[in-house]
């Protein structure tokens, strides 16, 4: 599966943007799709992902009630809102997959940088 990540941007703080993640390749049945992010001088994290086959969602505690991933089977393609946006959300995000029941991450798309600024 190839990953195409967009949507990055500098946006102000409280501002919104809407991540996109387009998969091609075949189809992600049985996969997880996550976004996760790694900032300057931290580890990568997971902020959050989504069962494609189920829509079971996970978000990390620090973009919960701000951040909603979704996906549009049609499109095969995840989506990350992100609203309330706070300069700590400063990072750069990745799309990545991994087969359902897998601890990691194992592909991988492009990074799109998100900037907050205060």
């Amino acid at each position: 599966v190839q990953l195409q990540a967009s949507g990055g941007g500098l946006v102000q703080a409280g501002g919104s943007l809407r991540l996109s993640c387009a998969a091609s390749g075949r189809t992600l049945s049985y996969y997880v799709v996550g976004w996760l992010r790694q900032a300057p001088g931290k580890e990568r994290e997971v902020v959050a992902s989504i069962l494609w086959s189920g829509g079971n969602t996970y978000y990390a505690d620090s973009v919960k009630g701000r951040f909603t991933i979704a996906k549009a089977s049609a499109k095969n393609t995840v989506y990350l809102q992100m609203n309330s946006l706070k300069p700590e959300d400063t990072a750069v995000y990745y799309c990545a997959t991994k087969f359902r029941g897998e601890a990691s991450y194992n592909n991988w798309g492009q990074g799109t940088q998100v900037t907050v600024s205060s």
